[in-house]
């Protein structure tokens, strides 16, 4: 029986074409994403052929759009959003105000109103949330500090791209423009205030509603996100956790959306960063990662469907025009904010590159636009045209400034030289451009890695040596040892606080990704004796070994892997020697059970000295004499009262006697026995002359006053005194009460 089913149709043609069209990018050197938008081409209504849904596939989309933004929030901070805010609150909306103006005035060259070109130049001025952020992941540049300033920018886009879908509608009901599209809240705020609210109005309104999401969130959502997500990991099932994962992810995003008015995006990116306050948050981005995957493509494919090829022949001035604002105009005006904030040029590069292409927003706006008969339907077909290319010449903007980069530094230097030159200062041979550029008097750890990722990687010029790839729990082993050791050693790294600590160390590190050549040739593979890969990702170390062994055919290549499978893919792509951790966790057991392993822990911690020089125990030594004793019985007798006396057995505590006393009674009896202290002189006080046989008797009595005492409050009960003891006069031995 035939069923239509336009939902799966549209994800498994989606998904087919995408992997077919991405290999072939990939064979040609091509960015897979280049694939993807010209399968989103094929599938959809402008050329022959099948045909998908193309408002499933905007939803589809959206999910990817979602899930990214989660991913990224997880990887980020409040902390990490405020240090970045001085720099992309103001360049974000100035860079939203310069592209607006050059879409404004491309639009008054072809004919449109003043609405239609404010529209147009706000659809062109907002990235893409899904090509930005794989651009950065792609680059290792997330957790960076140049990555937190284009999240930060790309955030404040956001909200900005929020108000304007409010302000919309509402400007275009005072044009008389109104075909019923309103924001719900307002709508109901009117009803219930009998009133027309107003640009004003419906601005202020917004702007509470969105300070309410932010509050509501770090309040609320501070508290409920991370328990639920607890005490389903105590569960112990990693399906609920997964399950989770997702409801949290997808669930705060749609809420966000219906009782705020935000955006999916912005709401799950709210519910990402809360939770990477927990310590689950890496857990949760890897139970994500392969359903965000998947939806980014379908991402790209649903913006191919909405490409209309044509539009390059009938109308190929105004698509290069628009082209030329998106990445030319928006690139140049954010290139030169940052630098007017004083950030070094390798930062200004990366976010005016990031910000070179356009989205989900901009399709959004348009498709608004039309409806409310505000801009025209060129006016959508140009912002389609100019999303499409600019995110394909994407790839080719960050090469771009790969190579632009070194000039512009070398230029920049020479220029501080110049004008350093000029005012008598002098500049030192060692100093490093980018600690000039810190606008904060403060180092930060943020400032530290902005350091590591500025400065100038030369070749390594050692011969003999061993490349390692990798400096985590594994690698960082293997690198602290081959370093203690002396051995020749070369460190490729790609994430900016291991190599911090590795350079602080002394080891000459590459940052990068060692599946790079270039990267790989600046270790000097060709020279070295042996590549140690302790990655965890067997697909990238395979890549790795796979290159590595077209640079050097000789060299010995050492990798881990966590399965039989994984160790055969290794050893097919070149590695010479692969270890298994399981494998080895279990021949270490075995070794241990055989008794083939010693302890030398054990050995080595007794040997350990002790950090300050035994001494006699003064206090001890002066208790044990008996005059220091007797003199202090015979001043307890002065100062103690009844009162007193009473009031200090009250307070000890029941079922105890104080240690002290015992052993001073009977130090006194067993050290100082009569007979030999007869001829003891006395005291220089006649007053207060004891001699050691009044101190025995009375230490005696006063102990066995508080033992009465003890006994009517339930303390323990006295000793039977031995014959001996009695005659003596010595105090009965005291014994505790035996705990029930």
């Amino acid at each position: 029986m035939h069923h239509d089913t336009p939902l799966i149709t549209t994800i498994v043609a989606g998904l087919v074409l995408a992997y077919i069209f991405g290999m072939i990018a990939h064979r040609l050197k091509m960015p897979p994403l280049v694939g993807y938008l010209f399968a989103g081409v094929l599938a959809g209504p402008y050329t022959p052929g099948f045909v998908a849904d193309q408002a499933l596939g905007a939803e589809l989309a959206e999910l990817g759009v979602i899930l990214l933004m989660f991913g990224v929030g997880l990887h980020f901070s409040l902390k990490d959003l405020m240090s970045v805010r001085a720099l992309a609150i103001p360049g974000a909306l100035a860079q939203i105000a310069l592209a607006t103006l050059l879409g404004l005035g491309l639009a008054l060259i072809l004919g449109w109103g003043v609405g239609a070109g404010i529209l147009f130049g706000l659809a062109l001025s907002v990235a893409s949330t899904v090509v930005l952020l794989k651009a950065l992941q792609d680059r290792r540049l997330i957790e960076t500090e140049r990555g937190r300033i284009a999240v930060g920018w790309l955030i404040v886009e956001d909200l900005a791209m929020v108000l304007a879908l409010v302000l919309v509608p509402a400007i275009a009901s005072l044009g008389g423009n109104d075909s019923g599209v309103h924001d719900p809240f307002v709508s109901f705020v009117s009803r219930m205030a009998g009133i027309e609210l107003g640009i004003w109005g419906v601005l202020s309104l917004t702007l509470v509603k969105v300070a309410a999401f932010v509050g509501f969130m770090l309040i609320v959502g501070r508290r409920i996100i991370p328990w639920a997500l607890h005490g389903t990991a105590h569960t112990g099932s990693r399906e609920l956790f997964r399950l989770a994962v997702l409801a949290i992810a997808l669930g705060v995003a749609l809420g966000s959306a219906l009782l705020f008015g935000v955006s999916l995006a912005l709401g799950a990116f709210f519910a990402g960063m809360i939770l990477s306050e927990s310590e689950l948050s890496h857990r949760a981005a890897q139970e994500t990662l392969p359903l965000r995957d998947a939806f980014a493509v379908l991402f790209f494919v649903s913006v191919g469907m909405l490409f209309d090829p044509m539009i390059i022949i009938t109308n190929p001035l105004p698509v290069l025009a628009t082209v030329f604002i998106i990445i030319i105009g928006k690139s140049a005006a954010a290139f030169g904010i940052v630098l007017l904030f004083k950030r070094p040029i390798a930062t200004a590069l990366t976010i005016s590159a990031s910000l070179a292409q356009i989205g989900e927003f901009s399709f959004i706006l348009a498709s608004m636009g039309v409806a409310l008969a505000i801009l025209p339907r060129e006016g959508q077909d140009l912002i389609l045209a100019g999303a499409l290319i600019s995110i394909v010449l994407n790839p080719v903007v960050f090469w771009a400034i790969d190579l632009a980069k070194p000039k512009l530094e070398a230029k920049s230097a020479r220029r501080k030289a110049a004008r350093a030159e000029r005012n008598g200062e002098r500049i030192e041979p060692d100093s490093v451009e980018p600690t000039e550029a810190v606008a904060s008097e403060e180092v930060t750890e943020a400032d530290v890695l902005e350091l590591v990722e500025e400065d100038v990687i030369e070749p390594s010029q050692k011969t003999g040596h061993t490349v390692l790839v990798g400096f985590g729990r594994v690698g960082k082993v293997v690198g602290e040892s081959l370093h203690s050791a002396g051995a020749p050693l070369v460190l490729i790294e790609d994430t900016d606080h291991f190599v911090a600590v590795a350079r602080e160390m002394g080891i000459e590190t590459v940052l990068g990704n060692a599946a790079s050549e270039q990267v790989l040739e600046l270790a000097n593979l060709a020279a070295a004796e042996c590549l140690l890969i302790a990655i965890p990702d067997g697909f990238e170390a395979g890549t790795v070994c796979e290159v590595g062994r077209k640079l050097s055919p000789s060299i010995r290549i050492i990798a881990r892997a966590h399965s039989a499978e994984e160790e055969e893919h290794l050893r097919s792509l070149g590695a010479d020697v692969v270890i298994m951790g399981e494998h080895e966790i279990g021949m270490g057991m075995l070794a241990w059970l055989r008794g083939e392993r010693v302890a030398p822990v054990v050995a080595e911690a007794v040997v350990v000295e002790p950090k300050l020089a035994p001494v006699d125990n003064l206090l001890a030594k002066a208790a044990t004499t008996p005059a220091a004793v007797a003199s202090a019985v015979a001043t307890t007798d002065e100062r103690e009262t009844p009162e007193t006396a009473e009031r200090t057995t009250e307070t000890e505590p029941e079922g105890e006697i104080p240690v002290l006393e015992a052993v001073v009674v009977d130090d006194v009896i067993e050290l100082a026995p009569p007979a030999e202290q007869a001829d003891t002189p006395a005291s220089q006080d006649d007053a207060a002359e004891v001699t050691v046989d009044e101190v025995g008797a009375d230490a005696a009595a006063e102990l066995d006053e508080q033992k009465a005492d003890e006994v009517s409050e339930g303390g323990p009960a006295p000793a039977s005194e031995d014959a001996d003891t009695a005659e003596d006069g010595v105090a009965p031995e005291v014994q505790p009460e035996p705990k029930s």
